[in-house]
């Protein structure tokens, strides 16, 4: 079992050696960092199980660091080390998301305690019924983005809340779904998808409620629907903002009233699920233009999570990608080990608007047409159609912005380089470096009816 991991912020390099010895060997990994802005470089690196800070340190202290903490990612616990001249901060925090607080000299069976509690709720530790890596099973990610959204994930499961989530096609949203189910008190019972989108309109409200023999003209027998086969389950309702208005009015009766209506039955029977749904549309354009409705809307939002499309999630691209190899070598039988540089750069460097599953399709393309061990640049050109990256290199990005830059100020300042300088904070002669250095004559931004000279 993954040992919870606790990020460690302390000035003094002795208590903090101290501190994470006794947390090691009380289980836990420790991240020790000397400051509340190296914390914060920490955190965009690697999402912890729970955040243990002093509260006295120069620069940023422990309570400036739980509110940059918080205002990103709330369902991380953080406690803090406190002196007793400031135990009513600490207390008046605890009222704003902070999870405790310890008086110096700590007690060392009391601070075990209170990370032991920490970490549970953050979701460092496994569950009594099931483990901590079964939940998020097919989650591949490196990105404390993504790990931050997992957590949050995680104590939504928790509860019984209808939950909705966002995101572009393609990135995950049912691989999330089941994971919530999974670590759900209902994980033992049906999950059941169901795609909105995909099942033609006239057969959807039978597919959701179900239907009783002789509804309709081919219903030879009574069909219990897919809301009843998940009894004591969870529903997933992808492409939520497609499901016609009549459905939607009869969706929201069975979040109102936990029932429903077979099409043909007189009567409404008591149904046990709880509703995870979906979409890529932006749902509150939907109820401005009248497709979807809005008190529906609320409540199917009560908790909202969204899922970042992968170019906003680079650093997973090399995961993801090694993860579908081998997934795709079993499949098509193939001795299959790793990509070649330039093509696992050029992997990482595409857009794919179709997201996660816009690369698996083309990693198995790459795959079928494999004959080395090693997939190449060139196959991986050709799965992609040869489209250009939207990265390019850090120097010709800066020289672009340096040069837009100069521009506007230029047009606002209709060519005056001392105007240029003071609003860019610069000195004259290195304003006139960088305007040789891009190529811009300042005398054409000068108005046409300015007096010469």
């Amino acid at each position: 079992m993954k040992r919870p991991v606790i990020l460690l912020v302390d000035d003094d390099a002795a208590l903090r050696a101290l501190i994470a010895l006794r947390l090691e060997g009380n289980g836990f990994e420790v991240t020790a960092v000397d400051s509340g802005e190296a914390a914060l470089a920490a955190l965009a690196q690697a999402r912890p199980d729970a955040v243990l800070t002093d509260i006295q340190m120069p620069g940023m202290d422990g309570m400036a660091l739980f509110r940059a903490i918080h205002a990103r990612d709330p369902a991380l616990p953080v406690i803090v080390l406190t002196a007793h001249g400031t135990i009513p901060d600490a207390v008046a925090a605890t009222q704003q998301g902070l999870f405790g607080y310890l008086t110096k000299p700590y007690d060392a069976p009391t601070l075990i305690e209170l990370l032991n509690r920490a970490t549970r709720l953050g979701g460092g530790e496994a569950s009594a019924d099931h483990g901590d890596a079964a939940w998020r099973e097919g989650v591949v990610t490196a990105s404390a983005n993504m790990e931050r959204l997992l957590a949050e994930a995680r104590l939504a499961a928790q509860s019984e809340a209808p939950l909705l989530i966002l995101g572009e096609s393609g990135t995950g949203k049912e691989v999330l779904a089941r994971a919530i189910h999974r670590a759900s008190p209902r994980h033992r019972a049906p999950f059941v998808a169901i795609n909105c989108g995909a099942i033609p309109a006239e057969l959807l409200e039978s597919e959701l409620f179900g239907h009783i023999k002789g509804a309709f003209t081919g219903a030879a027998r009574d069909h219990p629907g897919l809301l009843l086969a998940a009894e004591g389950g969870t529903v997933f309702l992808d492409e939520i903002g497609d499901m016609p208005a009549p459905l939607q009015v009869k969706l929201l009766r069975v979040l109102q009233e936990r029932e429903i209506r077979p099409v043909g039955a007189t009567e409404a029977r008591a149904i046990d699920v709880r509703i995870l749904s979906a979409t890529h549309r932006d749902l509150e354009a939907a109820i401005l233009d009248g497709s979807f409705r809005e008190d529906l809307y609320y409540r199917l939002n009560v908790v909202g999570l969204s899922l970042p499309p992968l170019r906003d999630r680079r650093e997973d691209i090399p995961l993801l990608a090694q993860h579908f190899l081998s997934e795709l070598a079993a499949k098509y039988r193939r001795t299959l080990t790793g990509f070649a540089p330039d093509a696992l750069e050029m992997l990482v460097r595409a857009d794919w608007p179709g997201n996660i599953r816009q690369l698996r399709n083309a990693l198995e393309q790459c795959c079928a047409l494999a004959t080395t061990p090693t997939i190449p640049a060139s196959l991986v050109a050709r799965a992609l159609r040869d489209k250009p990256s939207d990265i390019r290199p850090l120097a010709e990005a800066r020289a672009e912005f340096e040069r837009d830059y100069l521009v506007t100020l230029l047009k606002l300042t209709r060519g005056q380089v001392s105007e240029v300088a003071r609003l860019a904070g610069r000195n004259r002669t290195e304003v006139y470096r960088l305007l040789q250095r891009h190529q811009l004559n300042p005398a054409l931004f000068k108005a046409s009816d300015d007096p010469p000279g």
